[in-house]
């Protein structure tokens, strides 16, 4: 009954709502490919497990179908709804007379362990066991399993349209027993909060939002080569997943659809480890700076610490995958992108060529600085691509996708990405390709006056860092103290580093005295294809606010 049900929704909402036309359908061959559930498997002589797909089955398409709509339901509304519509509220009324009634506690009973998963939006219940196989973001919602969805739908907003409630309602089982609603409502305690897990972080990071946390770095903390972990920047767009180390495997899936699983254990003794000094930058880093330099920017308001530098160490992942079968040497023609997928279901993806290059480093990090990954930052595994932009090393990574397209996730396609300057509205995010190498960059993070035997003799000392994407490594840091209008070169420090190019930052010192300071200090670099940073916002600036890499400027006030 609910199969013919959701079928009779999908017929009617599978056409683009403004047009009539048919929706996009380059998502369903990635959705249908990875939905399929490894059967009959095998174990190498390496004790590697490898997994082979079933053919889909009727359930599975229905939930293909559905993920569709899903995946594309945000393109083709343009209402968004803050909560169920009143319609829906209208007919589930109107639907209830007849539907069990459920208590919460044989509600809690179908967890994500059970096998028949049930979740609650509102007061009704729906059984989502045959949706599982089908749903866009994978086994996330098992998260909401046992419970309440509508957490995780306020972080996930595109749910919030009509035609994901229709979808939803055609697995409605019942409604909450009235003796276990307060004031007609589920209680708060019997919904599960998602950031409950989260890790305790460093009280001196700059907190920007603490559910998801996303937290800088303060400038007068960046003062070493190597970031300490529990002062690296935090960028998270969801919860941190609650991850053990003895169950935690990674799929590696081939452009054929062959599967090979490995456990921890397999990425850490089975290959050679290899070690990469990296810096990790925020695409919004220095977005605040854009917004005052020119006008407002959509996006968290970093300053110039959504960066940090450490070394990485794990297996590369060219070597994982000539270990899964592929033939890095001389791969398909139609394998282009290394797709990388998180366990709290974020996603992203790099062109290939970058994975399998002998000297791109592009690392399944197992450490951070000598010790096992922070919970924040990736543990057990997350992907290290250095010379790319931060979002692309995705954390928390349980599977890793070649596929002839990039990246389904809205992260990938709809996000991290540039526009010119007149585009100032709601933008095409299909016309701009996504970021991945990043531009030039360089900061200010400390000015400190030193005191001489004399005031004559009083110094003033500039310090920051600089970095370029690619692996170019950077190659002069201009300084002014009279805001551009005359200029001197800063010293780099000179840093031992792991890895095939310089995928650094460098850290730079400039010593002036005091008596020379004007009232505003700026800085640019150069790197070695003499890249240089733009003077001001104008020419760069972007709705989303990313890649802010215009010269940085810092008032000068004497003690």
């Amino acid at each position: 009954m609910r199969s013919s049900r959701l079928i009779r929704s999908i017929t009617g909402s599978l056409l683009n709502t403004r047009s009539g036309t048919p929706l996009p359908v380059s998502r369903a061959a990635l959705i249908c490919r990875s939905i399929n559930t490894p059967t009959g498997s095998r174990v190498d002589s390496h004790g590697i497990t490898h997994a082979k797909k079933n053919p889909l089955n009727p359930a599975v398409v229905i939930g293909v179908a559905a993920s569709l709509l899903l995946t594309t339901a945000w393109q083709c509304s343009s209402t968004v709804f803050a909560e169920a519509p009143e319609d829906r509220a209208t007919e589930e009324q109107s639907q209830s007379v007849g539907l069990r009634s459920l208590r919460l506690a044989e509600v809690r009973q179908h967890d994500e362990h059970s096998g028949t998963p049930w979740v609650i939006s509102g007061t009704s219940v729906y059984d989502i066991t045959d949706w599982i196989s089908g749903h866009p973001g994978g086994n996330v919602i098992l998260r909401a399993a046992g419970g309440s969805i509508e957490p995780y739908w306020k972080i996930f907003k595109i749910h919030h349209k009509q035609d994901v409630y229709d979808i939803l309602e055609a697995y409605r089982i019942g409604e909450i027993d009235p003796q276990d609603l307060i004031e007609g409502k589920v209680p708060a305690e019997a919904i599960d909060d998602p950031f409950i897990g989260d890790p305790q972080r460093d009280q001196r990071l700059r907190t920007h939002t603490d559910r998801p946390c996303n937290a800088e770095t303060p400038a007068s903390e960046l003062t070493t080569f190597v970031t300490p972990n529990q002062l690296f920047y935090v960028r998270n767009h969801l919860w941190v997943p609650r991850l053990d180390e003895s169950s935690y495997t990674l799929v590696i899936e081939l452009i054929d659809g062959e599967e090979k699983i490995y456990t921890l254990s397999d990425l850490k003794t089975k290959f050679k480890q290899f070690k990469i000094t990296s810096t990790l930058q925020c695409s919004g880093n220095r977005r605040k700076h854009m917004t005052d330099g020119a006008r407002p920017t959509n996006g968290l308001p970093w300053e110039q610490g959504a960066i940090g530098n450490a070394d990485w160490m794990g297996p590369r992942l060219r070597d994982v995958l000539a270990d899964a079968g592929m033939p890095i040497d001389d791969p398909p023609e139609n394998a282009k992108h290394a797709q990388f997928v998180g366990t709290e279901s974020y996603g992203a993806s790099v062109p290939l060529a970058k994975v399998i290059d002998p000297r791109g480093d592009v690392l399944l990090a197992c450490s951070m600085n000598g010790q096992d990954l922070p919970p924040d930052h990736g543990f057990p595994v997350r992907v290290i691509v250095p010379g790319h932009v931060a979002a692309r090393s995705v954390k928390w990574v349980n599977r890793v996708i070649i596929s002839e397209e990039e990246s389904t996730s809205q992260w990938q396609r709809s996000d991290y990405k540039c526009f010119g300057p007149n585009d100032d509205k709601k933008p095409d995010w299909s016309r701009a390709p996504a970021i991945q190498e990043t531009p030039v960059q360089s900061a200010i993070t400390i000015i400190r006056e030193l005191s001489g035997p004399s005031d004559r003799e009083a110094t003033v000392v500039i310090e920051g860092y600089a970095t370029s994407g690619g692996g170019r490594s950077i190659v002069r840091v201009d300084v002014s103290t009279d805001n551009g209008k005359t200029w001197d070169q800063a010293e780099i420090e000179r840093h031992a580093v792991c890895g095939s190019k310089d995928w650094s930052w460098k850290r730079w010192r400039y010593t002036v005295p005091k008596g020379s300071m004007g009232s505003m200090v700026v800085v640019k670099a150069v790197d070695e294809a003499y890249n240089c940073q733009p003077e001001t916002y104008g020419p760069i600036y972007n709705l989303r606010g990313n890649l802010a890499s215009a010269w940085h400027r810092v008032p000068f006030e004497p003690h």
